[in-house]
């Protein structure tokens, strides 16, 4: 079978990169729910600057230092440590699997970082860090030639890594990875970004309109551990899938705008009380009532932060580049964001699907929640009118690409993945070398085969939840995960689960844990980590 091998990061492993043709939008109904939104007070107009308690973000539009924003981005890479004498030891595994574009986004922003503190303190030459010296060489390992060597290969597998399937150690890397990454595709097409950072505002505490994703989530899962999307949302969204995806012009057609603000209030009264009457709410009433949930939210559900970039992803020359760029931009968001988002793009899919019954195509969701979706509170108070015309078709445009490669942005790039696995492996290295120095390593590395009795053209799949802790299973070149689970089920009938509800997991070698995807090929993933047990267990849950 023929391995793909990912040889430079800003193309994508994409099976395919469908290139639909964009239609061209139909804006009456985005200014229509601009007027709407500006009527029911969910937004803040031009002149009264919003409704009441609502927490202004006027200090988000500052402008920043030279060099501050440079700064700023380093840290959330996890390279404040770069200007220290010495080098954190992340910090250089980290650098030793960038890329020369990566690298070079790095670079810009050490070079505007250092400009700005050079009055200040004494701090490195950017070339010390970025250049060949004997000390770097020595002590860092962070100069040019090891953060452009080339590493060996490693293969990509032809099935997808789903967010939710890596553990949150490896999360994190891919997390720092997508910044760089995102920074260098922009950086590389030009564009600058000006990106925001949140404040602290006075926020309620509780309730369900106007609170903190945060806030909202720690008081779910008081009640329900685990839950990743506010319950409020998740019954909004029940009750219109329950019976309201046929209704025409459902998202479009606004709520009686007095009854929608009264069961507003009645929600926030009796929603966990469970006494609230939900057959008694209008399919239009939900609707509105959803989006005022994503309008009321304290901060914007795609970030002060990340706010700026999203709607940069227009200016990107290629629709390949835009998906890449919205594919590492979901990465970035919070969880609690980026779990949120996912549930409101399957529900608008859905509301697409019955597009014969409710009129509400691909663009009219995309062009009615636009304005939901970017127009936070105080936003028409910080534009001008032309700057809104303009960001019109462009937010329309994202909630389009959201929606419909939905499938594809959740995903983790295989690229990433690739330098995930790089990071640990030279982690394991830099660990293995320690160990032998202080004669703690004998016969056992992270580096050598399993002390396992390990069965030449077989795999030890371990089941350590069932009665049938273990089996040995034959390599094929057509062996995928899911051939793995069912023979696991065929040979212990006492497994009192469903099929669906079992995951195969690759666990240790160069990754943490990785849930598989069914259609992963075992014997290419074997090649790529030799050293990895392989467990059968429950699946995590997705909600």
């Amino acid at each position: 079978m023929s391995l793909c091998v990912c040889m430079v990061p800003s193309l994508y492993c994409f099976a395919s990169v469908y290139q639909d043709s964009l239609d061209e939008l139909a804006m009456d109904d985005y200014w229509k729910e601009v007027e709407n939104i500006t009527r029911s007070g969910g937004a803040a107009g031009r002149a009264d600057g919003g409704g009441e308690g609502e927490a202004q973000e006027e200090e988000q539009q500052k402008i920043p230092e030279e060099g501050e924003q440079e700064e700023a981005w380093l840290t959330e890479a996890g390279l404040a440590r770069l200007f220290d004498d010495s080098l954190a030891e992340d910090s250089a595994v980290f650098l030793s699997t960038l890329t020369r574009t990566q690298a070079a986004a790095v670079e810009r922003r050490v070079q505007q970082t250092l400009l700005r503190r050079r009055n200040r303190q004494h701090v490195p030459d950017v070339r010390d860090i970025f250049r060949p010296s004997e000390k770097v060489r020595t002590h860092t390992h962070a100069h040019t030639h090891i953060l452009y060597k080339q590493h060996e290969p490693l293969h990509c597998e032809t099935s997808q890594t789903r967010i939710g399937d890596l553990s949150l150690l490896d999360m994190k890397k891919v997390r720092r990875l997508a910044l760089v990454e995102m920074t260098a595709l922009f950086d590389t097409a030009g564009i600058d970004l000006k990106a925001h950072k949140a404040v602290k505002v006075k926020t309620k505490e509780s309730g369900l309109f106007g609170v903190p994703l945060a806030t909202l989530l720690e008081q779910d899962q008081r009640r329900a551990p685990g839950t990743k999307v506010p319950f409020i949302l998740q019954r909004l969204i029940n009750h219109i899938e329950e019976e309201g995806l046929g209704t025409e012009g459902l998202l479009r057609i606004p709520g009686a705008a007095t009854r929608v603000k009264s069961v507003c209030q009645e929600l926030e009264s009796s929603f966990y009380d469970g006494l609230f009457p939900w057959q008694q709410l209008k399919q239009h009433d939900a609707a509105s009532l959803l989006k005022l949930f994503i309008r009321e939210l304290p901060h914007p559900l795609l970030t002060v932060e990340y706010l700026n970039a999203f709607i940069a992803v227009n200016k990107l020359p290629t629709k390949k580049q835009q998906l890449q760029a919205l594919n590492l931009l979901v990465l970035l968001l919070p969880e609690a964001n980026r779990d949120t988002l996912k549930a409101l793009v399957e529900f608008f899919q859905c509301v697409i699907d019955h597009q014969a019954q409710n009129k509400m195509t691909l663009n009219n969701v995309s062009v009615v929640m636009a304005p939901n979706i970017f127009m936070f509170k105080g936003f028409r108070s910080k534009v001008t009118e032309q700057q809104e015309f303009s960001m019109a078709t462009g937010t329309a445009n994202i909630v389009r690409l959201l929606i419909r490669y939905q499938n594809l942005l959740w995903t983790i790039p295989k690229f990433i993945l690739t330098q995930v696995r790089q990071q640990n492996m030279e982690s394991q290295r830099k660990q293995n070398k320690e160990k032998a120095v202080k004669k703690l390593l004998k016969k056992i590395t992270t580096d050598k085969p399993s002390d396992k009795p390990s069965l030449h053209g077989f795999i030890r799949v371990q089941a350590p939840q069932f009665s049938k802790v273990s089996m040995a299973v034959q390599l094929t070149e057509e062996l995928q995960a899911a051939d793995v689970l069912t023979r696991f089920l065929s040979q212990d009938g006492s497994v009192a689960v469903k099929r669906e509800e079992l995951c195969l997991y690759e666990i240790g070698g160069n990754i943490k844990e990785r849930c598989l995807d069914e259609e992963t090929y075992m014997k290419d993933l074997l090649q790529l980590n030799p050293t990895a047990e392989w467990v059968i267990k429950m699946c995590k849950p997705l909600v």
